[in-house]
């Protein structure tokens, strides 16, 4: 029987008993929790506070200690530092909070935390926002500002705990903070609401900002090529006691966490379907007793609330199953809508090399050399200011296809996917996923800074790059440097990046000084605009040198121009330090794995405009990036050709470019 408030006391004492061996407690107290709210908002009745992307914890301090999930799973050993840290309070106390682990990045990282026990230095805080009980007094029934302020005094903080502030009324400038420093989202609570225990309340309202969400493992598929143990997790959640089918996600794993998972599921092997009703899926599936609660990453729902492009994050250890249920004001896609754009359909008909087969809602099917490529949703509008939709962007590729293909050949590819256009939630995507088409190419590259091997999509042939594009791929970025000599990149880049009281002729000030800088050493160089605010500017390399040696020359050579232009350059990345008023130099883009906007590739900014190559000759007073888009780089490049070539062919000789620049 879960404890009450009012008898929360007696509770202090029950640690003891389970510290012997017992990872759950039989007795515990479950937390108040929110509903899904639809849109941040302003109510002077409201506090605000973060959403944490961690474990929710409640902490029972006094003559005994306990550490626990919403659950009932005991963290005492799993969390020692904040059990550790606990132990320094002075009160007798309950409190509520989330224990979340920091990643690189210094952002709270659900993945970070499940690796904490392999990783003990992760940085690791328990943020406290509630307290239950103070030094024998039940304080439930307090209002939620008024348990706030008595948290406020009572909670002695250290490097582990952490009281988590509020901000009142503004909800709206909240959520945008929120979203500027890529948080989860924000919890919105009433100032006057009781704690309800172990009930789900409108009283509280999580707003999300990033697409997650808790799903249930219920089997998985026969794995594809080389990949090991299983190829994806089937997902479901309940509705009405009944288990429905939620989708399935084969992305979010390395090698490890592959054997690790798989391990975690021939246990629970069982012979039969445990969903209402059973679904369909396009590798033989082994079904598993619904007990593993996952959390994963979605771009958008169904009308069927299936979850589109899911990606495993980690398990929920301090989530049951029974839990996992879908919210009735769940949001769902809209149903596509004719906007009586012209279809992709009749765009390609003209080819006759490819056939195609018409389905609902802009659905068709194209055959593209020997593979057929299935193109989804085509009359989803991508660019709502011009009307741009996402055919007019397959449309663009498949016309542009011969001439973009070179600058990602035999090239890792970094997706950034934007699947409801321009104005929509957009996520990366480094790992191909098990949902790729067999037909289209991968290669395993190691990667230090995620620990782990990342299937990156390689974009050969023109079916690959449409099917990148139908995945709401708006951009290409491919990697500097090839499969075949990854360490070594095939050319040099200074991305010219203005702040925002820039003026675009200082922007083309800077890629004429660049220029300079390199020509009196006896480098020719090239020039494309970013298809945003900036120009790049590239040197060949033809993959001689490591990415260290062309990173040093890079540098050296944004100093030079910074030296030159002293009064709005600069070599300061950080946005803060360096003001609105300079314009980023950007050697630092010549790293193993970085990636940048392919020449003639569509950028997801207004007017849909696309980088683009130029001539020395345009980079002058009046140019600007708007003037080259989808429907205006086609018809250029039928005129001038690819002028960009170059920048694929030999490269320069750096040790003599050196000598000439430091005499």
């Amino acid at each position: 029987m879960s404890p009450t408030a009012s008898s929360t006391k007696g509770n202090l004492k029950h640690c003891a008993a389970y510290l012997s061996g017992e990872t759950k407690f039989k007795e515990f107290i479950h937390p108040m929790l929110a509903t899904l709210g639809d849109q941040p908002f302003d109510d002077p009745e409201w506090i605000f506070e973060i959403k944490w992307d961690g474990y929710r914890a409640i902490a029972e301090v006094g003559e005994d200690l306990t550490l626990y999930s919403r659950n009932g799973i005991s963290f005492i050993k799993k969390f020692a530092p904040i059990t550790e840290a606990l132990q320094e309070q002075q009160h007798e106390m309950i409190l509520d909070g989330e224990i979340v682990a920091y990643n690189k990045d210094n952002l709270p990282d659900f993945q970070t935390l499940q690796h904490f026990g392999e990783h003990p230095d992760i940085p690791l805080v328990y943020h406290v926002f509630d307290l239950l009980y103070l030094n024998g007094h039940a304080t439930t029934s307090l209002p939620n500002i008024q348990r706030k302020e008595l948290l406020k005094e009572a909670l002695i903080e250290n490097d582990f705990i952490k009281y988590c502030d509020h901000v009142e009324k503004n909800g709206v400038d909240f959520f945008e903070a929120a979203k500027e420093n890529n948080l989860e989202g924000m919890i919105a609570k009433r100032a006057d609401s009781t704690y309800n225990e172990g009930r789900r309340t409108t009283e509280w309202l999580k707003i999300k900002h990033h697409n997650t969400e808790e799903v249930i493992i219920a089997g998985f598929t026969e794995p594809r090529g080389s990949r090991k143990k299983f190829g994806a997790l089937i997902l479901g959640r309940y509705q009405n006691d009944k288990l429905i089918y939620a989708g399935h996600t084969g992305t979010g794993f390395n090698a490890t966490t592959l054997n690790e998972m798989y391990q975690k599921l021939k246990p629970l092997i069982r012979k039969t379907s445990p969903f209402a009703i059973k679904p369909k899926t396009n590798m033989p599936a082994t079904w598993v007793q619904p007990k593993l609660v996952a959390n994963i990453k979605y771009s958008e729902l169904t009308e069927e609330h299936i979850f589109r492009h899911p990606v495993f994050v980690g398990l929920r250890v301090d989530k049951a199953p029974e839990e996992v249920t879908i919210p009735k004001n769940e949001k769902v896609m809209a149903k596509a809508k004719d906007t009586g754009k012209q279809h992709l359909a009749t765009k390609v008909a003209k080819a006759p090399a490819k056939k195609k087969t018409s389905g609902k809602d802009g659905d068709l099917t194209i055959k593209v050399g020997k593979q057929e490529v299935k193109l989804t949703n085509q009359n989803k509008i991508y660019w709502p200011d011009e009307g741009y939709t996402k055919g007019d962007l397959i449309a663009y590729y498949d016309q542009m296809s011969a001439f973009i293909l070179p600058y990602l050949k035999d090239r890792p590819e970094s997706l950034n996917r934007f699947p409801n256009g321009i104005k929509g939630p957009s996520f990366y995507q480094k790992d191909a996923g098990d949902s790729a088409p067999g037909w289209v190419t991968s290669v395993e590259v190691y990667s230090e800074s995620n620990n782990k091997n990342i299937d990156y999509i390689v974009c050969n042939d023109k079916a690959t790059l449409l099917y990148l594009a139908n995945l709401g791929c708006i951009e290409m970025n491919p990697w500097n440097s090839t499969v075949k000599k990854q360490e070594h990149p095939s050319y040099l880049i200074i991305d010219i990046d203005p702040s925002d009281k820039n003026t675009f002729d200082q922007v083309i000030d800077v890629a004429l000084a660049t220029r300079q800088v390199l020509a009196e050493c006896g480098v020719t160089s090239y020039c494309k605009t970013s298809g945003s605010s900036g120009l790049h500017v590239f040197v060949p390399m033809g993959n001689k040198y490591d990415y260290e040696h062309v990173k040093n020359f890079a540098h050296l050579t944004a100093m030079k121009v910074t030296e030159m232009l002293p009064d709005f350059t600069t070599l300061e990345r950080n946005l803060k330090k360096r003001g609105n008023s300079k314009i980023y130099v950007d050697y630092l883009q010549n790293r193993r794995g970085q990636t940048i906007a392919s020449a003639y590739s569509v950028r997801p900014k207004k007017g849909a405009t696309v980088s683009t190559p130029l001539d020395w000759k345009e980079v002058k007073k009046g140019l600007h990036p708007s003037q080259f888009d989808i429907k205006t780089v086609p018809k250029r490049i039928t005129k001038i050709g690819d002028i960009f070539k170059p920048v694929l062919g030999r490269g320069v000789d750096i040790m003599k470019c050196l000598k000439k620049m430091e005499g």
